[in-house]
């Protein structure tokens, strides 16, 4: 990919040099070619036979249909120096921007990334993450939310969203925090960062284009409920480009549960490509990796804070308090999801965010064994709908996706805990001090909106 990208740099300053507007056809023409290499499905020769050496049934039958099933993988090798500096190698399998996937609750990531960087750029007096926030009814349906049982302080903040984000990946959590950044907001910033293929443009409510293009009234608040400081609500005024359709499937069910004879139309849903998450993800694990300019303003504290919660099991939370029979350790985990033993093998912390929905499953995370002292970064997407129809709560999870997802983070982990190193890496920076959960007669969640 560099070798392209430097190809193209050229071809680039050589027909800008003879064209007379020089001012504006290098930009546009690098975009054009660009878009040409990136566009092509790209797999590597690493994973490819990595991947092949699997003796998983699931992963073969998924890698021999990719039409049907749509897998994309990037595993990201990751190598220190004596100074323990890391770089950052991918290898791809399938990895094509326009080949969609929905990206479901992976975009709760970027939302809590941005509602942090939001938060910093405030400058308000006794406004951070854990201030209790209320919201009140505005223009679209959602409606208002002025307490929050699983807080310990009953109350909403932009921490205890992120909290159930991260945990079990509620829904909920991520509607408050795209009413609190706002939709414009949201594109501007993740555009402005070079994530220019996200388009995050949907509560996960039930809304119209026009609903979703609106917030509602934020307000700050004091334990007391003096408001510090209010939000008013806001609307979308800027445009989007839906140039690319992505039609899904055969049939499928509308929001009147009408069948409805004709593929699903993803064009105007959200949109985030595996590429983007693998940055957005290394930008909050190792920021100084990255451009300054693809990072996210946070601070010290919040890196602190989303380690924690990118990492931390459900069982180990006192609030939200889940109930572990149903939020196991490998709830979102996937690439450790045994589907025997759902406890996460020992010394592993898995730095992550998932989303199922559509049919599709996606993971993108960090993976560290501490055991074995070794790390890398693997960010996966499949799509199991056998049926072809969309929206009728039958999919293929269990029986297609989830082992998918399995067989390939034990074919990359197997491969990493046998491959040389030059340096072992300093892996301290993420040895986390976790919660303990505390046995109380508080009531166990069993049931979120996910």
């Amino acid at each position: 990919m560099d070798r392209d990208i430097y190809v193209l740099q050229q071809i680039v300053v050589f027909v800008s040099w003879r064209m007379p507007n020089k001012k504006i056809l290098p930009t546009a023409l690098c975009c054009f070619l660009y878009t040409l290499v990136v566009a092509q499905p790209r797999t590597d020769v690493l994973l490819k036979d990595l991947l092949a050496g699997s003796n998983s049934v699931v992963l073969k039958q998924v890698l021999q249909h990719p039409d049907e099933y749509r897998p994309q993988i990037i595993y990201t090798q990751i190598n220190r120096d004596k100074n323990n500096k890391p770089s950052f190698t991918n290898f791809n399998y399938n990895v094509d921007s326009l080949l969609y996937f929905n990206p479901a609750s992976t975009v709760k990531l970027p939302l809590a990334l941005l509602s942090l960087e939001k938060l910093r750029a405030m400058h308000i007096a006794g406004v951070n993450k854990y201030t209790p926030m209320q919201f009140d009814s505005g223009y679209n349906t959602l409606k208002p939310e002025y307490k929050d049982s699983t807080a310990e302080t009953g109350l909403p903040s932009i921490a205890q969203f992120i909290r159930k984000a991260f945990l079990v990946s509620d829904n909920d959590a991520y509607n408050r925090m795209y009413e609190f950044v706002g939709q414009q907001t949201i594109n501007r910033q993740l555009r402005s960062k070079g994530y220019g293929d996200a388009r995050v443009i949907k509560h996960f409510y039930k809304m119209t284009e026009d609903q979703n293009r609106h917030t509602s009234p934020v307000r700050f608040i004091k334990p007391d409920g003096t408001t510090i400081y209010a939000q008013a609500a806001a609307y979308n005024t800027d445009s989007f480009d839906f140039s690319h359709t992505n039609l899904l499937g055969i049939w499928y069910y509308d929001s009147n549960d009408s069948l409805v004879h004709a593929p699903m139309n993803f064009t105007r849903h959200n949109n985030v490509s595996l590429h983007s998450y693998q940055q957005m993800l290394q930008s909050v694990m190792f920021p100084h990796s990255m451009p300054e300019k693809q990072r996210f303003k946070l601070t010290a504290d919040d890196y602190r804070f989303l380690y924690q919660y990118l990492s931390q099991l459900p069982g180990e939370t006192n609030y939200p308090k889940y109930d572990t029979a149903e939020f196991y350790d490998s709830y979102v985990k996937f690439f450790f999801m045994d589907s025997v033993n759902k406890k996460m093998p020992e010394g592993i912390r898995v730095f992550n965010k998932v989303g199922w929905a559509y049919g599709f499953l996606t993971d993108i995370s960090y993976v560290v064994d501490f055991k074995h002292n070794i790390e890398y970064m693997l960010a996966a997407t499949v799509y199991a709908n056998s049926d072809g129809v969309l929206n009728d709560d039958k999919y293929d999870f269990e029986t297609v996706a989830h082992p998918f997802m399995y067989a390939v983070g034990q074919a990359v982990h197997q491969y990493e805990l046998q491959r040389k190193r030059s340096y072992k890496p300093d892996l301290s920076a993420f040895n986390i001090q976790y919660e303990k959960r505390v046995e109380d007669k508080r009531t166990v969640i069993k049931q979120v909106d996910n």
